[in-house]
């Protein structure tokens, strides 16, 4: 056992992680099909430590197992997915396996993106990772490549970093925010705030209408342009320290 490593009882840690009731994970280890590094793990009671050897060491009925708890998902939501169970249409997480939907503590996203609104998102199981990235205090930066129904003006730039533009139906201002134009009717921006349809409201409040959205970048983490809409994919722990990290721009 690694010291100082957390330790979960494995019938305990696999029911957590979907796989079976705790009595069914009792039986499939006293049937010896519960693998450690080629081993039977017969005794569903064992203390195991949570470290990326049990990872990939275990085995469970054949099948490696699943990411332990603590995972960070990138996922590429596809246009029409829902990232709330108020909302109707296909949910982001009927994109995960059926397994991982079952999971305890669950993976949930890390902030949302509206349903007309495609590209990155993050899940995790990791509540205090999912806080830090929220958090208003760390100023975690959300990039958007808007399409516009009407050009430009010339004027959004600096509307949008003055620190002043207040949403229609707020009473505080907008913290400011980064414009980089692609064409006259394509912008990159750059926000660190997350109020209720924000990239939206900004274009009609400077007189325009957002007419496709795409996220791809949320702090230093960057959407990989072969990730396709609807694959996700498990963040390393230097990627997910990223997220928190300012891009260079």
């Amino acid at each position: 056992m690694t010291k100082g490593a957390p330790t979960s009882r494995l019938d305990k840690l696999l029911a957590n992680m979907g796989y079976a009731s705790r009595r069914e994970i009792q039986m499939l280890a006293r049937n010896g099909r519960i693998l450690l590094d080629g081993v039977p793990v017969t005794g569903a009671d064992a203390r195991l430590a949570l470290t990326p050897h049990l990872e990939a060491g275990l085995v469970v009925d054949g099948e490696a197992l699943d990411p332990l708890p603590g995972v960070v998902l990138m996922v590429n939501k596809p246009l029409g997915t829902t990232c709330s169970h108020k909302e109707a249409g296909p949910l982001i997480y009927d994109l995960l396996p059926a397994r991982w939907r079952r999971r305890d503590p669950a993976l949930s996203t890390i902030g949302r993106l509206d349903k007309e609104t495609s590209g990155l998102i993050l899940m995790t199981d990791d509540g205090a990772f999912l806080h830090k990235v929220i958090a208003p205090r760390h100023h975690v930066e959300k990039r958007y490549r808007a399409t516009l129904a009407r050009p430009l003006e010339g004027t959004e730039a600096a509307l949008f970093a003055s620190g002043t533009l207040m949403l229609e139906g707020e009473d505080k201002p907008l913290l400011p925010a980064r414009l980089e134009i692609i064409s006259p009717k394509e912008a990159f921006l750059t926000v660190t705030e997350g109020r209720y349809h924000q990239v939206r409201r900004m274009f009609a409040a400077a007189g325009n209408h957002v007419v496709a959205l795409h996220r791809d970048r949320i702090g230093g983490l960057t959407l990989p342009a072969d990730l396709a809409p609807g694959a996700f994919y498990r963040l390393s722990s230097a990627e997910a320290a990223s997220v928190l990290a300012r891009p260079e721009l």
